[in-house]
């Protein structure tokens, strides 16, 4: 079950990175695993700056 929040998705690529760690990983698995990672930290990167923008949006309006 993956969920959508940037928590979330950070906690998600420390497991796959840990996996990436493992020697006794294969190379597909391996492959995998990074493309798994790099999506959820490029997921993590845009929900980040989407609050940023809207932190930027609210301090605008103060």
């Amino acid at each position: 079950m993956k969920s959508d929040n940037f928590e979330s998705k950070l906690e998600s690529a420390k497991v796959t990175l840990d996996k990436l760690m493992n020697p006794e990983i294969t190379l597909e698995e391996s492959m995998t695993a990074y493309k798994d990672g790099m999506k959820e930290l490029n997921d993590a990167q845009k929900l980040l700056e989407k609050a940023q923008e809207s932190m930027a949006k609210i301090a605008g309006k103060s």
